[in-house]
């Protein structure tokens, strides 16, 4: 039985201007893909055989996208369509761009440059029609993530086509081909050619997926790990003991995989699979299979900040899961004061709290296979007190200012007011009820007169 594609009104509309000039436009992709496998995808691509500078011909508002890879957006009854003429492609010097590209009358033709047969599907904007030249529909069905043609040529056109496979195995949960498996790990070196960014985007989108485990296990044993996270591999096979029945990577592993079951979010994602990487250099070993890891949250938190640095992430993303990261050995006792809470709460940030919770969660669930949330319960009881008590935990709550302290005449503008401002809240961190303004200011005039 045929399959198709329902086609809504506004892309019945835009396929008849093709039509009606004389041209056939399909929708292309992952759209299709998606709507094979139920998954709701309105993130559309389209390809036909007209000609950029004829398609601009056709319609009164459109942007050169990408005119000299052949794609031109169209703007048409309130929408934004990407729209790319068929198009063949060789001569990959650098193994990720084509250095020539041929405009083509056939769809077939365009079709087979593609990356998977799972990607390789289109459908006709005037019927619906899927159309399938490469057996997609049977990968699907199979659940398996297979090259078109010939995979180390495809491989060698695209390196980055190698960590795709990753991905898409990640997230759709399939399996990869062998012969495509086998050739990705043949040709990894040649991921070292792709551009940083290029490769963040995959690998976050691996991470952040609802399988990681298959693609990163995609990648470790393809070798690509080796290549793009050796920080990560550097966790492959170190031993634990204590309580921990696994090695380092296989936690970090079962981590990322507790934190996606508890639908935790991207951040927290992100610093379950990297929380324990600083073990490796940190680890001594003690007696009868005993080991130490002092001080290993910080080494991590600096090997995440290598590998931002290497992925070229943004520094947001980068501070705040290294944050995340150097605070994840936090251990609450009842026994502590309302002051200790107070200089948990200051040191860790409001804005951080519930995703270090949530990452203490998924850490001691892959460990043990769950969690007993009752202390961390207690301790977040404690905070809401403490937040309801309006407690200072930044110079912003302080009850005086940098301002005041230069209309009082007590000291300039200078790193010495940074640190005498930081060090009257401390203090009023510990006893909140120093916090008036004629305590402080009294106590910043005393300051200013030491070497502080």
């Amino acid at each position: 039985m045929m399959k198709r594609f329902p086609v809504a009104k506004e892309l019945e509309a835009l396929g008849k201007v093709f039509s009606d000039h004389g041209y056939k436009i399909y929708l292309v992709g992952g759209a299709v893909r998606d709507h094979l496998l139920g998954i709701s995808n309105h993130d559309y691509d389209f390809a036909t055989d007209a000609e950029p500078d004829v398609i601009k011909g056709m319609f009164r508002r459109t942007i050169d996208t990408g005119i000299r890879h052949g794609t031109v957006t169209v703007l048409f009854k309130g929408g934004k369509y990407e729209i790319t003429t068929f198009r063949s492609e060789s001569d990959y010097a650098d193994m990720r761009h084509p250095g020539k590209i041929e405009f083509v009358r056939n769809l077939d033709e365009d079709l087979g440059r593609r990356d998977f047969t799972i990607n390789a599907f289109a459908a006709d904007l005037s019927t619906g029609e899927i159309i399938d030249r490469h057996d997609g529909c049977n990968d699907l069905k199979n659940r398996v993530i297979r090259a078109i043609g010939n995979p180390e040529e495809r491989f060698s056109e695209d390196a980055l086509r190698m960590l795709r496979a990753c991905r898409f195995s990640a997230k759709l949960g399939f399996s990869i081909e062998e012969g495509t498996f086998n050739a990705m790990c043949r040709l990894k070196e040649n991921i070292r050619h792709v551009s940083a960014e290029r490769i963040r985007e995959e690998v976050f989108g691996l991470i952040l997926s609802d399988h990681p485990v298959n693609g990163l296990e995609a990648m470790r044993l393809s070798g690509l790990m080796d290549m793009i996270l050796p920080e990560l591999s550097a966790c492959i096979g170190v031993d634990q003991g204590g309580l921990h029945s696994c090695d380092v990577y296989t936690h970090l592993v079962r981590t990322l995989l507790a934190a996606v079951e508890n639908n935790h979010d991207r951040h927290v994602r992100l610093a379950a699979l990297f929380h324990d990487i600083g073990k490796p250099a940190a680890r001594k070993a003690g007696g009868d299979r005993t080991y130490t890891f002092h001080g290993h949250e910080k080494t991590g938190a600096d090997l995440w900040r290598g590998i931002c640095a290497r992925l070229k992430t943004g520094n947001a993303e980068r501070d705040k899961v290294a944050h995340l990261i150097e605070n994840h050995m936090f251990g609450y006792e009842p026994c502590w004061s309302d002051a200790a809470v107070r200089r948990f709460m200051k040191r860790v940030g409001l804005e951080n709290l519930d995703d270090l919770i949530d990452l203490r969660i998924d850490d001691a669930t892959a460990i043990s296979g769950a969690c007993d949330p009752s202390m961390l319960l207690e301790l977040m009881a404690r905070i809401r007190t403490e937040e309801e008590n309006r407690a200072a935990l930044g110079l912003k709550d302080l009850a005086i200012s940098g301002r005041d302290l230069i209309e009082e005449k007590i000291i300039p503008p200078s790193k010495k007011m940074g640190r005498i401002l930081e060090l009257l809240l401390d203090e009023v961190v510990e006893t909140p009820s120093l916090n008036r303004r004629d305590y402080l200011l009294e106590k910043a005039r005393i300051l200013a007169g030491q070497d502080v």
